[in-house]
């Protein structure tokens, strides 16, 4: 869990149960009665699809665990795959 204000463009956050990249982030100047908002535009990693959320920015939001690393293809049958990590 991170809080908004935390949250930079290039890294990930989970929107409706999708983790997506962070393209923009714009935030609103606190109102007379209100705090900050931040609107955050992000890209689903698995799907493409672009998505816009808007957040008080003491709101905590997820942030997924995304490890990279480079692997092999051994074998793909049906639903499944094999991979060999280098």
């Amino acid at each position: 869990m991170s809080e908004v204000r935390e949250l930079k463009v290039n890294r990930y956050i989970v929107i409706d149960d999708e983790p997506c990249k962070i393209v923009s982030i714009t935030t609103s100047k606190p109102g007379k009665h209100g705090e900050a908002k931040a609107r955050i535009e992000a890209i689903g990693v698995f799907d493409g699809q672009k998505r816009s959320v808007v957040y008080p920015v003491r709101h905590k939001v997820s942030v997924p665990i995304i490890d990279k690393r480079v692997g092999q293809i051994l074998s793909i049958t049906g639903g499944t795959v094999q991979l060999m990590d280098m």
